[in-house]
C-alpha cells in the first residue's frame, strides 16, 4: 500500500514531486503554443528526465535503462499525475514493447534506435469492423503484406509499425513494417477527444524482409495482448494520480466561502458527493499499489491488471464528473483544468481494451482458467 513504502521508495516519490514542480509545471502554457514551441518544451523535458534518471526506468539495462520495478513505476506515475502537470508523456523513454527480446537484425535496426529516441514506433492492431484481416504471404525472401489498420495510435509520426497480421498457414504474427516502404499509405489522420493524434493505414503489396517477423509466426496474438496488458497497470496508476489531484483541487474549492460567507463544503449534499470521491480514490490507489507489488513478486497479474484498469478508469471518470458538478459551470469553460482532464480521461476507458471486454476477459480468467486473486 502507499503508506508502506520504504525509505528509498519515499525518496523516489519526493524526487518525482520535485521534478513535476521544477520541470513540468513551468511548461503549463505549452499546450496553447506553436508546434515548434511544444517540440522545444518536450525536448527540454526529455533532457531533464534523462538527467534525473526517470527516462530510462521503462527501458532494459542492456540498453542503458534501469528496468524499474512495477512498484517504482507506479510510484512515479501516481506522483506525477497527482500534480496534473503537462508533458508527462515525455518523462519516460519508450519501452521495448513487443520488440522485447528480439534478435538481429531487428535488435539493431529498430529496437536500439527506438530506445535511444532516434525513431518512433507504433502498434497496428485494430481493423475496421467491415475489413478483412491484414494478411502476410510468404514469398521468396520477403513477406507480401495487404490490408488495413484503422486506428494506429501515434501513427502519423511513426517510423515503423509493429503490425498484427494473419499468415494463412501459421495464424497471427507480429511483423515490423517501415512506414516509408512502398505500398504503405496513410489513408487519414485524426485527433481524438483527449487531444492525441492517430492515423489509419493501408498496406498494398508491401514487401517486408522475411526477418522482420517478431518471434515466430503464430505467436502474434499472444505478443499483441501481452503488449496491451503491460500498459493497463500504468494507465491505472495515472488515473490514481489524477484522482488525487482532483481531490486536492476540490478540497481547496470547498473550503472557500460562497456568497453567504460560509464554506462551500458545509452543505450536506456536497459533502456526500465529496466523500464518494474520496472513497473511490482510496480504493483505486490501494488496488493499484497492491497489484504492482504482486507483479514484482513474480505473480501473474493479468486479471488483477484488468481489474485495476477497469476500476481506475471508470472511477476517475466519475470523480472528475462529480468535481465539475460541485464546482459548477466555470469548470465547463474550455481551458479549465477540470474540463481538460475530463476530456483526457474519457479515452482511457477504451484504451488497451474497452471496460466490458475486459470484464468478460476477467470472468473467463476466473471461471474457465481459475486465474486471479481477491
Amino acid at each position: 500500500m502507499p503508506e508502506q513504502l520504504n525509505k528509498a521508495q519515499r525518496a523516489l516519490a519526493e524526487k518525482a514531486t520535485s521534478f513535476a514542480h521544477d520541470v513540468l509545471l513551468p511548461q503549463s502554457d505549452v499546450s496553447g503554443g506553436t508546434p515548434e514551441e511544444f517540440a522545444t518544451a518536450r525536448s527540454s523535458v526529455i533532457r531533464e528526465s534523462k538527467a534525473a534518471g526517470f527516462y530510462g526506468m521503462t527501458q532494459p539495462e542492456e540498453f542503458g535503462g534501469s528496468a524499474a520495478s512495477a512498484l517504482e513505476l507506479t510510484i512515479v506515475r501516481d506522483t506525477l499525475a497527482s500534480t496534473n502537470a503537462p508533458l508527462m508523456g515525455a518523462v519516460f523513454g519508450p519501452g521495448p514493447g513487443v520488440l522485447a527480446g528480439v534478435g538481429e537484425p531487428l535488435k539493431s535496426s529498430h529496437l536500439a534506435p527506438l530506445l535511444a529516441g532516434e525513431i518512433q514506433g507504433a502498434f497496428g492492431f485494430t481493423e475496421a469492423d467491415d475489413a478483412s484481416p491484414t494478411t502476410a504471404e510468404r514469398k521468396d525472401g520477403y513477406w507480401l503484406i495487404n490490408g488495413h489498420k484503422s486506428y494506429v495510435t501515434g501513427g502519423e509520426q511513426a517510423d515503423f509499425i509493429n503490425t498484427l497480421v494473419t499468415i494463412s498457414d501459421a495464424g497471427p504474427a507480429m511483423i515490423v513494417i517501415d512506414t516509408r516502404s512502398e505500398g504503405v499509405t496513410i489513408e487519414k489522420t485524426f485527433g481524438s477527444l483527449d487531444g492525441s493524434h492517430h492515423a489509419a493505414f493501408r498496406f498494398s503489396d508491401v514487401h517486408v524482409p522475411i526477418d522482420h517477423v517478431i518471434g515466430k509466426p503464430g505467436e502474434g496474438l499472444p505478443r499483441a495482448m501481452r503488449q496491451i496488458g503491460d500498459v493497463r497497470l500504468s494507465l491505472a496508476a495515472l488515473c490514481v494520480g489524477y484522482m488525487r489531484w482532483i481531490d486536492g483541487y476540490l478540497t481547496d474549492h470547498l473550503q472557500q466561502p460562497d456568497r453567504t460567507g460560509e464554506p462551500r463544503g458545509n452543505k450536506e449534499g456536497i459533502r456526500l458527493r465529496y466523500a464518494d470521491n474520496r472513497i473511490q480514490t482510496f480504493a483505486a490507489r490501494s488496488m493499484v499499489y497492491r497489484t504492482a507489488r504482486l507483479a514484482d513478486s513474480g505473480a501473474n497479474v493479468v486479471n488483477e491488471g484488468i481489474a485495476c484498469k477497469v476500476f481506475a478508469t471508470e472511477a476517475v471518470a466519475e470523480v472528475v464528473d462529480t468535481a465539475i458538478q460541485l464546482v459548477g459551470g466555470s469548470a465547463l469553460i474550455t481551458g479549465h483544468p477540470l474540463e481538460s482532464l475530463y476530456r483526457r480521461v474519457r479515452a482511457l476507458r477504451l484504451a488497451e481494451g474497452g471496460s466490458d471486454v475486459l470484464r468478460l476477459n476477467l470472468a473467463r480468467g476466473s471461471l474457465d482458467l481459475d486465474k486471479g486473486i481477491l
